[in-house]
């Protein structure tokens, strides 16, 4: 990514994300754009049977999570991430329509959406926290 500011690339730097999104473009090009930000890319998960077990079982810091994922909403593994108490950000065409209500207070990026935007919710996350990763 060419115009990505340099500091928020150290603030990222070995970040561990959990990208569910079953759109394969749209994962591989999240993947290339945070690899090259210094995180690491945990998935994609592109269905949710790998998500669910990504996010019980992977050490991450937080997670990019597409609502619909192969015909199945995504809440549940929001729910798994929310007891280990990780953040993470939605990414849908729906925008905050889309969302449950308890999960209105969310973050949420509306497809397409800035990927600016996206590494500046992340930056919160290891600003937010001591940046050390979930077991």
């Amino acid at each position: 990514m060419t115009n990505q500011d340099p500091l928020n690339a150290d603030v990222l730097k070995g970040l561990r994300v959990l990208i569910v999104e079953d759109e394969p473009m749209i994962a591989s090009f999240l993947e290339d754009a945070l690899t090259d930000l210094g995180c690491e890319v945990i998935g994609p998960a592109l269905n949710m049977k790998d998500a669910l077990r990504l996010a019980r079982e992977a050490r991450i810091d937080g997670a990019g999570l597409d609502i619909n994922v192969a015909g199945e909403k995504v809440y549940p593994v929001a729910d798994v991430l929310a007891e280990r108490g990780l953040p993470f950000v939605f990414m849908t065409g729906y925008g905050r329509a889309g969302l449950r209500e308890s999960d209105l207070d969310r973050p949420v990026l509306q497809k397409p959406f800035s990927f600016e935007r996206l590494v500046e919710i992340m930056t919160q996350w290891r600003s937010s926290r001591s940046g050390t990763p979930q077991a």
